[in-house]
């Protein structure tokens, strides 16, 4: 949903107004950042510099990219107590040993490689002043870097869930 929310801390405030005393609430959502545990993606790849460039272009137009990271204090911030977050690794591939991330991988793998373009297009044609086919040599770049099986890339994946109180916090 990340890119689809203008307004993250709204959003937070309005599931808190409308959950009764005593439910819950869950967030989950992505760190887009890349990155490697072994060093295998470096700043000179092309995922690399695309990554660096949709982030940024994302946060120029006013999307947070990465909502992940900052799920937790949101929710606190609208009152929720009792606030939990767990964080995942979603590798892009099947390099990953555990054979629950290897399947993860191989997944995730697939979207990227089938929606490439329809993550970017329009953010980076629009927002960021790429034409078309700059974009798709980009996507094509990428396609070949992630094929790579010693290309070790991941990103996060953030769950965060809380509790509105029974009581209204005393003021």
């Amino acid at each position: 949903m990340g890119n689809a929310i203008k307004d993250w801390p709204k959003l937070h405030r309005q599931c808190f107004e409308n959950v009764r005393p005593g439910g819950w609430a869950e967030f989950i959502d992505l760190d887009l950042t890349w990155t490697s545990p072994d060093g295998s993606l470096r700043e000179e790849h092309a995922s690399k510099k695309f990554n660096n460039v949709f982030i940024k272009t994302c946060r120029d137009a006013g999307i947070e990219a990465c909502p992940g990271l900052y799920l937790e204090g949101w929710m606190k911030d609208a009152g929720f107590q009792n606030v939990h977050t767990e964080k995942h690794i979603l590798p892009v591939g099947t390099w990953p040993k555990d054979k629950n991330l290897k399947e993860v991988g191989a997944w995730n793998y697939l979207q990227i490689m089938e929606g490439l373009e329809a993550f970017t297009l329009a953010l980076f044609t629009r927002e960021a002043g790429y034409s078309v086919d700059e974009v798709k040599v980009i996507c094509a770049n990428i396609r070949k870097e992630i094929k790579d099986p010693k290309m070790h890339a991941m990103f996060h994946l953030y769950v965060a869930y809380g509790q509105k109180p029974e009581q209204p916090a005393a003021s």
